[in-house]
């Protein structure tokens, strides 16, 4: 078993590496223990998300209900035949991660199947199903069954999830909403988006990552670089689109390259040696 759950959570680091070189990137620079978990989460809740974002000629529905029966089998039955499903139960079981959080993820992707504009209940289920759950069940493998730091750092993982996936819709604003008529943020019309809707967002935005940011500064020593890492990547995303004109935002997606990750990624390093 041990050879088939190696395997497992190498397929997880794969799919991380090939879909996200941010979180790759911090991932890195855990102590090794948290490597194989965050690497196991981040590969199942790609996945999920691929279904409700790529396979236009599937049906969706069924494929979403499909891997949630299955996410709950393997759990269950602690084994899959699936790779990322078989590491991902690996880590729910060995960190006791908390069904609910999972269940209010899954939820998220099934709304992106019939959602198309979010008024602000919707949009306050589908954010922190999508974006803040992620954050807890990382903090879960983070804080290694301490009960009590995890309930003190809570509120700040979810606010740090929530301001990634913020910065998430803004820098996806042209596929969402003209590939996938896709309206997130409330009360906001991309045909008339003016410059104080793009400012009352990002407002927003830094509010969470003031709040996240206290809670990466009191994380566990083993992880709190890599988060900071990702952080940095995300705050030079959120920079770039704060200097943006706003038909620009919507014109095209903005990104970070690569020679710039770097140079974070080795600013990070020196301020936390």
């Amino acid at each position: 078993m041990d050879l088939y759950d190696e395997t497992c959570f190498e397929c997880c680091k794969l799919i991380t590496n090939k879909y996200s070189t941010s979180f790759s990137k911090g991932i890195k620079a855990f102590n090794k223990q948290f490597r194989y978990p965050i690497y196991a989460i981040y590969g199942f809740v790609r996945y999920a998300d691929e279904i409700v974002d790529t396979f236009h000629n599937h049906d969706k529905a069924q494929l979403i209900s499909d891997f949630k029966q299955d996410t709950f089998k393997a759990i269950d039955q602690k084994i899959s035949l699936n790779p990322v499903l078989h590491a991902f139960q690996l880590i729910v079981n060995q960190y006791q991660i908390d069904h609910n959080l999972i269940s209010d993820f899954l939820r998220s992707m099934e709304m992106d199947l019939d959602h198309k504009v979010y008024n602000e209940t919707d949009y306050q289920t589908y954010i922190h199903g999508s974006a803040g759950v992620i954050g807890l069940m990382c903090l879960q493998v983070f804080c290694e069954g301490d009960r009590q730091q995890y309930e003190q750092l809570k509120p700040m993982a979810l606010s740090l999830g929530l301001g990634f996936q913020k910065i998430n819709f803004l820098r996806d604003i042209k596929s969402d909403y003209e590939d996938r008529g896709r309206t997130y943020f409330p009360g906001i019309d991309f045909k008339n988006f003016t410059q104080q809707d793009k400012q009352t967002i990002e407002a927003d935005i830094q509010q969470d990552f003031d709040k996240g940011l206290e809670g990466i500064q009191r994380l566990p020593k083993g992880v709190k670089l890599g988060v900071y890492i990702a952080y940095r990547y995300y705050l030079q995303l959120f920079k770039k689109i704060v200097a943006m004109p706003v038909d620009d935002l919507v014109a095209r997606r903005v990104s970070v390259n690569n020679a710039h990750k770097a140079w974070l990624y080795l600013t990070a390093l020196i301020g936390f040696s």
